[in-house]
């Protein structure tokens, strides 16, 4: 069995990163594991979201660890609901060919009082694409959460930027940050797993995602 794993986290919450995750998804032909979903948005969970806009086939999305009833940090949706997030159920779990693993905001939402979805990063050890927006603050962002990542042992594989072109920000990030540029998926209206396809396809190139 073989196994290629990468994690996709964001810089912040609501930026473009879960739809970035299907199309990658979708175009590795992978698995898909969001491990926590703390709350539900209108548009039904993540994992529902990203199996139908990433067009992944029945059984390529893979249930969460924990699926949480308050939309706000793992740690604290899982105070509410009364259950401890054990990191031995966060296991990656075991599938034969690529694996797209989904977090929760950025790298350093807890996922206990004790312990971020960084720490999980590095016990998983497997590269992080690291998801940016290109709007105001996304330099700070951006090179916080590397900082956080390398500090604890994690290998980012590159920053995939989300919304319009904003060429300085992008080039100052992945400068400042020693960082490989992957891409950048511009807004895409209307949202269907035929446009998003088209739109990875025409931005990224997945040989460096291999």
């Amino acid at each position: 069995m073989t196994q290629h794993t990468l994690i996709v986290t964001g810089t912040d919450t609501g930026i473009g990163k879960t739809v970035f995750a299907a199309a990658l998804a979708g175009a590795m032909g992978a698995h898909y594991w969001k491990p926590v979903q703390a709350g539900i948005e209108e548009e039904g969970p993540d994992a529902q979201r990203v199996g139908f806009l990433g067009g992944l086939p029945e059984g390529k999305v893979l249930a969460e660890a924990y699926s949480l009833t308050t939309p706000c940090s793992p740690h604290l949706a899982a105070e509410i609901d009364g259950v401890t997030i054990d990191p031995l159920r966060l296991a990656l779990p075991k599938i034969d060919g690529p694996l797209v693993v989904e977090g929760a905001g950025g790298a350093l939402v807890p996922i206990s009082r004790t312990e971020t979805y960084a720490d999980q990063f590095a016990r998983w050890g497997a590269p992080v694409v690291l998801v940016a927006r290109t709007m105001l603050g996304t330099i700070n962002h951006s090179l916080l959460s590397i900082e956080a990542l390398r500090t604890r042992g994690v290998d980012v594989l590159g920053v995939a930027f989300v919304g319009d072109a904003v060429e300085d920000s992008e080039a100052t990030i992945c400068a400042m940050g020693k960082v490989k540029r992957l891409g950048r998926l511009p807004r895409v209206d209307p949202l269907t797993p035929e446009t998003l396809a088209a739109a990875f396809a025409a931005n990224f190139r997945l040989e460096d995602f291999a």
